[in-house]
């Protein structure tokens, strides 16, 4: 008798978990940073797809059929906004999705580039958490049957980017005042310079699509020169050879690579959005701090 209870526990355990996963809320995210947020507030209650991957560039992302079928399937899609998925509006279409869409930057004031909208406001921690309330939210709404649970992940993943925050804070604050200014690749780090007093200058726009010119690169080269800028810095998602050669004809050190618009594989060094933060400021002040 008890093997046969044994034998009924066994079979409910493993014809339990398939349904489970099955039941699981299917959420499509535009890129990877993103789609580390859903995961984080939505556990093992989502299963999260993401367009962009790891390493690749969101700004200059071209839709496949293969994604449009995903989106078909989803039911919430996390996007950005601020003008940073040029491309939805064509995939939506191509798609013929019904589902919610949440604009995870909803309620923060975006900072300008000219006419632009920086669409980078993942950058400060700050915001990152209204993108983690904004998605706990949606994901309440999509799911009321979780929605606890949705709750408690957020609320102990907002624990986690306070501590964050207070870290960078207090690593910025080892920096020297005047050495607080560094070349990146492209304008994505307004929103980390606006809350932490690093100021990032950048031959490339708010997109990685923009076009630098020649007369921006000597304006860039006789800055650093005058202001003594003390590093370049590479990007995970750009092309390195501008910014070795504005090194090459500054003498300013190239600092290391920040991660900006992307996060990397699960062995690379910046998986996470916690790990990605903390990779940067180390980056930073490792060039910075004499």
């Amino acid at each position: 008798m008890r093997r046969f209870q044994l034998w009924i526990i066994c079979l409910a355990l493993v014809t339990a978990a398939p349904l489970r996963a099955q039941d699981r809320v299917n959420i499509v995210a535009s890129f990877s940073i993103l789609g580390d947020f859903v995961q984080n507030v939505g556990g093992d209650r989502v299963r999260v797809t993401t367009l962009v991957g790891p390493d690749s560039d969101v700004h200059v992302y071209e839709p496949a059929p293969a994604d449009a079928r995903k989106v078909a399937d989803a039911k919430l899609l996390v996007i950005n906004g601020l003008g940073l998925e040029g491309w939805l509006p064509r995939l939506l279409q191509a798609s013929g999705s019904q589902a919610p869409i949440v604009t995870a930057t909803r309620g923060i004031a975006p900072l300008k580039l000219g006419s632009d909208a920086d669409p980078h406001a993942w950058q400060s921690v700050v915001n990152a958490k209204t993108y983690v309330v904004n998605i706990s939210d949606a994901l309440v709404a999509a799911d009321p049957a979780d929605a606890e649970v949705f709750r408690g992940n957020a609320q102990s993943y907002l624990a986690k980017l306070d501590a964050l925050d207070r870290e960078v804070r207090e690593a910025v604050a080892q920096i020297p005042p005047d050495r607080r200014k560094v070349i990146s690749t492209h304008d994505a780090f307004g929103y980390f310079a606006a809350a932490y007093g690093i100021e990032f200058i950048a031959p490339l726009g708010v997109s990685t699509e923009s076009e630098v010119s020649a007369r921006d690169v000597a304006r860039i080269i006789t800055q650093i020169k005058t202001e003594k800028i003390p590093a370049v810095f590479l990007e995970n998602i750009s092309d390195d050879r501008l910014m070795r050669r504005i090194s090459a004809e500054t003498g300013a050190r190239i600092g290391g690579t920040l991660y900006s618009d992307s996060l990397t594989g699960e062995k690379g060094e910046a998986p996470t959005y916690i790990d990605m933060v903390r990779h940067n400021i180390k980056t930073l002040t490792s060039a910075l701090i004499p």
